[in-house]
């Protein structure tokens, strides 16, 4: 299989197209994205986190996305950013963008008469469009994906493979949903996901939710009925939300974490416990299940003791 020449691109283009400062050689060219531990010369890799700068020495990358504290971690040149790992997803997508279907409903699709499809979108094999749906301009539709009766899909937007967007959802433009994601019908009012918003595949979103504008949602992910989430979150893989729920905007919630409880500042929340060996967390689990009982006892031994200081 020939592989596609990709175009390549300068640090200096790529900051200022994306943002970040430029430390080291500039018209340093990349032609794809990599890690630390594989990168090329002419790739580019990232770094977030300070326990990995061991690799910096090693690595053979051309060039490297760095957070601002980390900026002197090496001489290689550099971009420095706010979010290293935002700006290489974007990166990444710039030099390796998706094959786009041409124009066009496919002979095996089905398309309801009274839906409204742009004739520069695509609609997929065995794709069912129900009626009074809205597809915008340059929108994908992928095969054996499902769009329920009036619901209204934005320009640009792209459903991958098997998507299931039941009726009344609202989908803005320049959306992305991943294979086998479900988006629920409102049941009270529109289920609704803004512009920007990239959802990753396996993601199950609830009745009545609100996605905010470029948030970002990672796979298995589960968002229960009625939820509100704010405009640039991400949401790690396999987090779990309940509903009712509210989600500032600018939170990061990470993977595998069970959000009980509105978030009402933005910030990164974690609620992971540790895998350990399994006869080692039966133990722990049986302590955390006791510690009301735990808690009232201290509460008694420390009155025990005030009163014992007084007499």
């Amino acid at each position: 299989m020939t592989e596609r020449i990709r175009e390549s691109f300068s640090l200096a283009e790529l900051a200022e197209r994306f943002g970040g400062t430029v430390i080291g050689n500039g018209a340093t060219r990349i032609r794809q994205v990599a890690p630390l531990e594989t990168a090329g010369p002419n790739e580019l890799s990232f770094l977030t986190n300070r326990k990995y700068h061991k690799l910096l020495s090693t690595t053979r990358a051309g060039a490297v996305l760095l957070p601002e504290g980390s900026a002197n971690a090496t001489q290689l040149p550099r971009i420095v950013c706010k979010n290293p790992y935002a700006s290489y997803a974007r990166i990444a997508s710039l030099i390796n963008p998706e094959d786009r279907p041409a124009p066009g409903i496919h002979p095996e699709a089905f398309v309801d008469a009274t839906a409204s499809v742009a004739a520069s979108a695509a609609i997929g094999a065995f794709a069912v469009i129900e009626s009074g749906v809205e597809v915008g301009e340059f929108a994908v539709i992928g095969p054996n994906s499902f769009v329920g009766r009036e619901a209204r899909i934005g320009a640009h937007t792209r459903l991958h493979a098997s998507v299931t967007i039941y009726h009344d959802c609202v989908i803005g433009d320049d959306v992305e949903v991943g294979a086998s994601t479900t988006i629920d019908r409102g049941a009270l009012d529109d289920t609704v996901i803004e512009e920007g918003v990239k959802l990753d595949n396996q993601i199950q979103i609830g009745h009545n939710c609100h996605i905010g504008a470029h948030t970002a949602v990672a796979g298995c992910t589960g968002i229960a009925g009625s939820t509100r989430i704010g405009k640039y979150c991400m949401l790690g893989g396999n987090a779990m939300i309940s509903g009712h729920l509210t989600i500032a905007d600018r939170v990061v919630v990470s993977g595998g974490t069970v959000v009980a409880k509105s978030i009402t500042e933005p910030g990164t929340y974690t609620a992971v416990f540790p895998m350990q060996p399994h006869a080692q967390w039966l133990k722990n689990a049986a302590l955390v299940r006791h510690l009301d009982e735990l808690m009232r006892r201290v509460r008694d031994l420390e009155n025990e003791v005030k009163r014992l200081g007084r007499g």
